[in-house]
């Protein structure tokens, strides 16, 4: 009886012991896949997903790719709209908002002031010029100003392109291809005639100034926050339209466009 219960026990702890033996290999199996996993990643230079990935993957306002310093396109320009070097971007600020106050509120002419200007510096250089002979100084250097050829044909060549493209635009509009182009120009239209009967050309001139020193700084400030709100835009307006077409537009009867030809 005893030896019986003695062979029960051995065969007890021998099962036991092939259980925790299993135990371990499959811990050690496992730790040695992970750390081989480890190191095929190291290898193959996979990284986890870090912060500057997952915001990588923000959709861009209007599908932009280009930083917003490239997108107004660089350079110097570019460094005044987005306050690079402050005392240049309050300058140019400053000078216009100077010209709106003496054009609007002053009503100051632009001929007006232009000859008055022109008729104090030329006096002040004539005098300087008479005057030497009193004052035992040398007479001012006026220098020679002339317009080069090559900057104003290649600004006329780059405006021709744009005048062409945005005739290109129209064209393609009103061929009634495109409806949803169709219906947002006439409502930019639209708002941009109530906003011209509020104000006048200058007005609306320095206001859009005053939004071009503003704005790209501030969506560069807060640029994830903007375009996370600009992506849930999109997307419900998107829906808003997807039913108005279904309701709206789809009813509308369109015959299938022809090329004219031309004898």
């Amino acid at each position: 009886m005893a030896d019986h219960i003695e062979e029960s026990k051995e065969k007890s702890e021998s099962s036991m012991d092939k259980i925790t033996e299993k135990i371990h290999g499959h811990d050690s199996s496992s730790s040695s896949s992970s750390s081989s996993s480890d190191d095929d990643d190291k290898k193959h230079g996979n990284k986890p997903s870090s912060p500057s990935s997952v915001k990588s993957a923000i959709n861009r306002l209007f599908g932009r790719q280009k930083p917003v310093h490239k997108v107004l396109g660089g350079g110097k320009p570019a460094d005044v709209f987005l306050w690079r070097n402050k005392k240049i971007s309050a300058g140019v600020l400053g000078g216009a908002t100077a010209a709106w106050v003496l054009f609007e509120l002053l009503e100051y002419h632009l001929i007006t002031l232009v000859c008055h200007g022109l008729i104090l510096s030329l006096a002040i250089l004539f005098l300087w010029s008479n005057a030497n002979t009193f004052i035992k100084k040398s007479a001012p250097h006026i220098p020679e100003v002339s317009l080069p050829e090559r900057p104003i044909l290649e600004f006329v060549s780059a405006l021709r392109i744009e005048i062409n493209c945005a005739l290109s635009v129209l064209r393609d509009i009103a061929s009634g291809q495109d409806i949803k182009k169709f219906l947002s120009v006439i409502a930019g239209l639209w708002v941009l005639s109530i906003v011209g009967s509020w104000c006048n050309f200058m007005t609306l001139f320095y206001i859009a100034f005053v939004l071009l020193h503003t704005v790209p700084v501030l969506y560069e400030k807060y640029e994830d926050q903007v375009d996370s709100f600009g992506e849930k835009a999109i997307h419900e307006f998107k829906k808003q339209y997807a039913v108005f077409d279904a309701k709206v537009l789809s009813k509308i009867p369109r015959g299938p466009l022809k090329d004219k030809k031309f004898l």
